[in-house]
């Protein structure tokens, strides 16, 4: 291979240095390196065919931060939250959001620096959350002298997969209630029915990935109660407000799902999506310092002074931490209020103008944050010559990515939909989104014979028994 340094000089054009003309690198280190320009073209180019962020309708997480937060992170990317000694005012301002955000949960927590922790996403913040619970019901169940090798955690099937690798982690055994056509959300009794003495705590979700509905916590907490009183059992409950806790304080201040709730002892949620801040973080708080065990704080003092953090990553991004401080003081609580709500109407129009469409069907009447799904018709569905993975195939030639699936176990025979509205989705961008859907189901609706996830589909439901006419 050529010397890139002996044959290029600074008048070299990029696509014509020798770098550029070679295979990019697969398996192993070039020998040699290029110019900085060169780098990035490469790097850039790969990705230049990729989705536009704006247009990903899968993602939670943000696209779209003002110039200068966007600014503010990138100046502080080269430093590393955990070094609190050097950089001891971004400890200062992640204390702060703690602050706000326990605030904004109804803390009755007192204390000047309430309890809580970072999180690389909101799936640390959830397995800090579990971990909590987990260590609360071990040290009670050693205090009675009883068995403490079979916990078990109970939640919706309709869970996030960061509970199943909680489980399985720390081997806990997950118990999950069925969604059913008549609860679209966690059936409160049904989940108390599940618990005994073993349960560490029950996980209410507020905005669930599969379907963006919020599960009734306050039902919850009045049936957990009952059941206290009943059995002695004294189960906790751990909220996943990983979308939800951005969203129900600005817009359903009023309902009770917070530590307003005797039961809620922690709360996580994502600042990466509606907290409206760039991937890579979460937090996650505690009602009282009380119950985050103290196991759970570790403390080195090689950084040059004694640091004691909680968290499962040490090293993290404080870019993240300044971009979260930074929404709190640009926005306040009235420009959340309005991010956020114009985000519902954005989504309420789209779920409304879906709805209208005859061979959809919503996945519910009403939506609780601004996602929501839907499927195809039922008699619409046993005709049809093609299926929803078709219409996102379709969708994402005009560069949309707006997901298929299947649902949970119990209702895993229905595939639907996802649209996630965030922050930078205008309503322009929704009609541009409804034109290409509507496009696309009258071209699909004038083929002659089925698509291949078409037959794919209908092979699956014979073998359940079902019987397809075209």
């Amino acid at each position: 291979m050529m010397n890139t340094f002996k044959h290029d000089n600074l008048a070299t054009d990029v696509y014509a240095s020798e770098a550029m003309r070679s295979a990019a690198p697969v398996e192993k280190i070039p020998h040699k390196g290029t110019s900085p320009q060169v780098a990035y073209r490469m790097v850039k180019d790969e990705t230049y065919a990729e989705t536009r962020p704006e247009l990903n309708l899968a993602t939670f997480v943000a696209t779209y931060m003002d110039e200068e937060a966007t600014r503010l992170m990138n100046e502080a990317i080269a430093i590393n939250y955990i070094d609190e000694t050097e950089y001891p005012r971004v400890a200062v301002m992640c204390g702060r959001c703690i602050n706000i955000l326990a605030n904004l949960w109804n803390t009755p927590e007192e204390r000047e620096w309430k309890t809580g922790a970072l999180g690389i996403g909101s799936s640390e913040a959830c397995m800090l959350g579990g971990v909590a619970a987990w260590l609360r019901w071990r040290a009670r169940r050693k205090a009675a002298g009883k068995p403490y090798d079979k916990p078990n955690l109970v939640m919706s099937a309709a869970y996030q997969v960061v509970w199943e690798k909680f489980c399985q982690l720390w081997q806990i055994e997950l118990r999950t209630v069925p969604l059913t056509p008549d609860h679209l959300t966690l059936d409160p009794e049904a989940a108390v029915a599940m618990c005994d003495e073993n349960t560490i705590c029950v996980v209410p979700i507020c905005g669930v990935t599969w379907t963006g509905l919020d599960d009734d916590v306050e039902a919850l907490d009045k049936a957990l109660t009952k059941y206290h009183k009943a059995s002695g059992n004294d189960i906790p409950i751990h909220v996943d407000a990983a979308s939800g806790g951005f969203i129900l304080p600005f817009l359903h201040p009023e309902k009770k799902w917070d530590f307003r709730l005797d039961r809620v002892l922690s709360i996580s949620t994502s600042g990466h999506k509606y907290g409206l801040v760039y991937p890579g973080l979460g937090w996650v708080i505690w009602k009282d310092k009380k119950y985050l065990p103290e196991e759970m704080s570790f403390s080195v003092n090689y950084l040059g002074a004694s640091i004691t953090q909680v968290g499962l990553n040490f090293s993290r991004p404080a870019a993240q931490i300044l971009g979260q401080y930074y929404n709190f003081i640009r926005y306040g609580f009235e420009g959340y209020k309005a991010v956020q709500q114009a985000s519902m109407e954005v989504a309420e129009y789209c779920h409304r103008e879906i709805g209208k469409i005859p061979c959809f069907r919503n996945y519910a009447e009403k939506i609780d944050n601004p996602l929501f799904v839907w499927s195809l018709c039922g008699e619409y569905e046993k005709t049809a010559k093609w299926t929803l993975y078709d219409l996102q195939d379709k969708l994402k030639q005009s560069g949309w990515m707006v997901p298929a699936y299947t649902m949970p176990k119990n209702i895993d025979h229905r595939i639907v939909m996802r649209v996630v509205v965030r922050q930078g989705f205008s309503h322009d961008m929704a009609d541009m989104l409804l034109r290409d859907i509507r496009n696309a189901v009258t071209e699909f609706e004038a083929l002659r014979y089925p698509t291949t996830s078409r037959l794919k589909f209908e092979e699956r439901e014979i073998q359940c028994g079902k019987v397809f006419t075209h």
